[in-house]
């Protein structure tokens, strides 16, 4: 275990000039400090998409074809999948343009997302219109409460219910909160993308369809669920809704430089509109929160290698990596301790978003 160190994570720094391209386009923008996503657009749609559309031209045969399939794939899945996924959390909680601009937000969702596997609507819907909401409780349909989240096999068991039922689930849990908006905005989105698919298949070509929007589905489906596995791997038994105790935060890492801090999950939980530069000074200014909570920080990891530690249940190494915030942990055996109880499958009881809002209320 490590005391609070100095964090290092992207915080926003004024630019000493803008040049007169960003001028322009800080004009269309709603938050200034968003300007790198808008270079990131640029980049995909003048590197990433351009080798997409070369794997459909009639000319590009034989072992070229195949050279560019793999640089499709590295830059696809290895360059940018992360940093555009991570913008696009970014700009579905906040958009990117102002409403007179809004042709420029759905360019990502209807243009660039396809490329990643993203299908159109449907990870907003779910975040936004559901998983925020229910904060990994019972009636989250991406909850990870019911599962052992230091076993493989009950991993896979979570991976397989999101895999092939999760859309009909997601369009249930709105049906039933008669949150139709959501529900047609995923539809339109999953047939949209399925359909275009298809036809790209059968009268176009189906190898460059596979390689350019099928696997990146299939590598967006499943990376999403290891994300998201990690991001609520522990979970206090007793007080599931408290956001310090069913999330986690990475600091310090590789991962938040290349994603936007995606790896301050706790405080986006506890503020899901907060701007991507600022978690940082949140965790500063609410350390004596995180401690009285005893909410669990590591540094120099994702989300994904606590997944992975997880899976080989290596508490000792999630303790060597373990922010002791405030000295709240008397000893590494209490640590592993509270890391092991938290990931502890639960029952249901009954415990929602819904029940707990009463709760408060009363």
């Amino acid at each position: 275990m490590i005391p609070l160190p100095t964090l290092t994570d992207p915080e926003y720094k004024r630019p000493e000039k803008y040049s007169a391209f960003d001028n322009y386009v800080l004009s269309m923008l709603r938050d200034k400090r968003d300007l790198p996503f808008v270079y990131l657009t640029l980049k995909i749609t003048f590197i990433m998409v351009p080798l997409g559309i070369l794997l459909y031209l009639p000319f590009v045969t034989g072992w070229i074809w195949w050279v560019i399939s793999a640089a499709y794939f590295i830059v696809n899945n290895l360059v940018f999948k992360g940093p555009f996924g991570l913008m696009f959390h970014c700009t579905s909680h906040r958009p990117l343009y102002k409403s007179k601009h809004t042709i420029l937000n759905q360019y990502l969702t209807w243009f660039i997302c396809p490329f990643f596997g993203q299908t159109p609507e449907t990870y907003f819907s779910h975040h936004i219109g559901m998983h925020h909401l229910e904060n990994n409780l019972e009636e989250d349909e991406s909850s990870t409460m019911m599962y052992q989240r230091d076993n493989f096999k009950d991993y896979m068991m979570y991976f397989g219910k999101f895999f092939f039922r999760g859309l009909l689930d997601l369009i249930k849990y709105f049906d039933i909160r008669k949150l139709f908006k959501f529900r047609n905005k995923v539809i339109l989105g999953e047939a949209s993308f399925i359909i275009f698919c298809v036809l790209m298949s059968v009268f176009v070509d189906f190898s460059a369809t596979f390689m350019v929007f099928m696997l990146p589905f299939l590598m967006s489906r499943i990376v999403m669920m290891l994300g998201n596995f990690g991001q609520h791997a522990f979970v206090d038994f007793d007080d599931p809704g408290n956001c310090y105790k069913n999330s986690t935060t990475c600091i310090n890492s590789k991962y938040n430089h290349k994603c936007w801090n995606d790896g301050y999950h706790i405080s986006h939980h506890l503020k899901p509109n907060m701007h991507w530069t600022e978690h940082p000074q949140h965790l500063r200014d609410h350390a004596d929160d995180y401690a009285k909570n005893k909410a669990l920080v590591f540094e120099k990891l994702d989300f994904l290698r606590i997944w992975w530690y997880l899976m080989h249940k290596d508490y000792e190494t999630l303790a060597d990596h373990l922010v002791n915030i405030n000295g709240m942990f008397a000893s590494r055996e209490e640590a592993i301790a509270l890391m092991k109880s938290r990931t502890r499958k639960m029952p249901a009881r009954g415990i929602t978003a819904t029940s707990l809002r009463k709760t408060q209320a009363a």
